[in-house]
């Protein structure tokens, strides 16, 4: 059996809980960092066959007014720019083993935008429509390539661990694990699949009754057997029948 290593970027509390962990500091947004750590990995660890990408950062903006370049900048570096050369830095070394897996975690907002934050949301239209392109590339060689996609989770992402709307994160982890277990290249959670299905000619409709739902509070929220999300996503697809 092959030994496997698991590598995060940057020392945290888990990787000194968990013996045989190990962490090295790497910055996404800056090149000369990415070429480093992986030039590390590549010779330290010549086996190694497996690439999250999982970095990303989220942050409110107003595509009806000016956007902060600050913002725009750092978001399309981090969520975007930072997995095509993370990637592109290790391919070739992937490339090189028996079988590998390279996978990145984009949003339901990929297809779904949220108008609060939109550059975010575009960041991960881009890198689901990367993600198809390296994968049909990639289909001859040892390497597969994997999408997951959250709906709405409980973590700290713009402080949403008490969000009643969002899903369990332990809820979320159980099943997405499940689904890395099949042949899904497309790791989606039951709660995700109707924002995934939505586009197509009357995507549109939807995108602004999710928007309208994700404006208001919690409490205007009629209680209900199901979340509010299924429910309104339910509703939609009612009607276009």
């Amino acid at each position: 059996m092959q030994k496997r290593h698991s590598i995060f970027g940057g020392e945290n509390a888990t990787t000194r809980a968990n013996p045989g962990m190990a962490s090295l500091e790497l910055n996404t947004e800056e090149p000369a960092s990415i070429a480093a750590v992986t030039k590390k990995l590549s010779a330290q660890l010549p086996t190694l066959n497996v690439l999250i990408n999982s970095a990303g950062i989220m942050q409110i903006d107003d595509a009806a007014d000016a956007i902060d370049d600050g913002l725009l900048v750092s978001t399309v570096t981090t969520n975007l720019l930072g997995p095509i050369r993370l990637t592109s830095a290790l391919i070739d070394h992937l490339k090189q083993q028996e079988s590998a897996v390279i996978i990145y975690n984009s949003s339901v907002l990929a297809y779904v935008p949220l108008a609060l934050a939109a550059v975010y949301s575009s960041t991960k239209a881009a890198l689901h429509s990367y993600t198809l392109s390296q994968r049909y590339k990639l289909k001859n060689t040892s390497v597969s390539v994997l999408e997951i996609a959250p709906p709405w989770v409980q973590t700290d992402l713009l402080g949403s661990n008490n969000e009643p709307r969002a899903m369990p994160l332990a809820e979320f982890i159980e099943e997405t694990i499940r689904v890395l277990g099949t042949d899904a290249q497309e790791v989606l959670v039951e709660r995700a699949k109707p924002l995934r299905n939505n586009p197509g000619p009357n995507e549109g409709a939807f995108v602004t009754e999710f928007n309208d739902l994700m404006v208001q509070a919690p409490a205007q929220q009629q209680p209900s057997s199901g979340t509010p999300l299924e429910l309104t996503t339910n509703d939609f697809v009612e009607r276009q029948k």
